[in-house]
């Protein structure tokens, strides 16, 4: 898989795409990284890549003509078609099943802004999948771009050391409705530590038993610190919830509450 990208400091990459999963992906030829400055694009002597943004206000604004060369260039270098991702605060939010999706892609070029942002012509243009990585603002976009590439070059066949260690990350894993879970805890050598002993079942020996304790851990943890992922179920289905009389004989519809006692509250 090829890897494309587009920077103002390319030299921010180095270190982190030669070492661990990228570096091991790099090695094998399972990915390849190029790193391409955007003001190589640039026709003046200053190699301007930003301009004040018009209607006034703080910072500067990304220029069209460079990051429109730039990326017609750099996706020509390669027969292979390039998605095209542009890391931003104003993307979706980075998640497992995206991961996954990017990770079965020959290329991508991945476009890391930085300033106030991009000519909204040319992100118009351009057309990328816009990716956010966190709900807060970075400097740029090249640390973003960096954790997409970890997250995907972990995901290509070959890299990890075990075929099936990605499957059963955080967020590979499901339930029986499909709704990602965290992965369950783990535990090594010593069986006991410090007083605390590692779970019996896991010295068992039996392999179901194993499996069903961990996919119990994985579906407890993810209730218990990520509830936004599991939403409780309804109490009492809206359908099979009996209507209530008012004093004055009337009738509240289901699920309000009447009266002063209290109501049913459901997430």
């Amino acid at each position: 898989m090829r890897f494309d990208v587009l920077t103002l400091f390319p030299g921010m990459f180095g270190e982190i795409l030669s070492t661990s999963m990228p570096g091991r992906a790099a090695a094998s030829r399972i990915a390849e990284y190029h790193l391409h400055d955007l003001r190589d694009w640039t026709e003046d002597n200053h190699r301007t890549v930003d301009d004040r943004p018009f209607g006034g206000g703080p910072g500067m604004v990304m220029l069209c003509e460079p990051m429109w060369n730039a990326a017609n260039a750099i996706e020509a270098l390669d027969e292979r078609p390039a998605r095209r991702v542009l890391l931003t605060p104003q993307g979706e939010p980075l998640k497992q099943d995206r991961v996954e999706d990017l990770a079965s892609s020959e290329r991508l070029l991945l476009i890391a802004g930085h300033y106030e942002g991009i000519d909204e012509r040319v992100v118009e243009r351009l057309d990328p999948l816009e990716i956010s990585v966190g709900d807060y603002v970075l400097s740029g976009g090249e640390l973003p771009a960096m954790t997409l590439i970890d997250a995907v070059v972990r995901l290509l066949p070959g890299v990890l050391g075990h075929a099936d260690s990605a499957a059963e990350d955080s967020f590979s894993t499901r339930d029986e409705e499909g709704r990602p879970l965290l992965d369950c805890p783990h535990y090594t050598r010593p069986r006991e530590w410090r007083g605390q002993a590692v779970p019996e079942i896991l010295l068992s020996g039996d392999h179901g038993a194993v499996a069903r304790w961990r996919r119990e851990q994985s579906v407890e943890r993810t209730r218990r610190r990520r509830p936004d992922l599991l939403p409780a179920p309804r109490p009492l289905g809206d359908e099979h919830r009996p209507m209530s009389r008012q004093p004055d004989g009337g009738e509240t519809a289901r699920g309000e509450q009447s009266g002063d006692g209290p109501g049913v509250s459901s997430s």
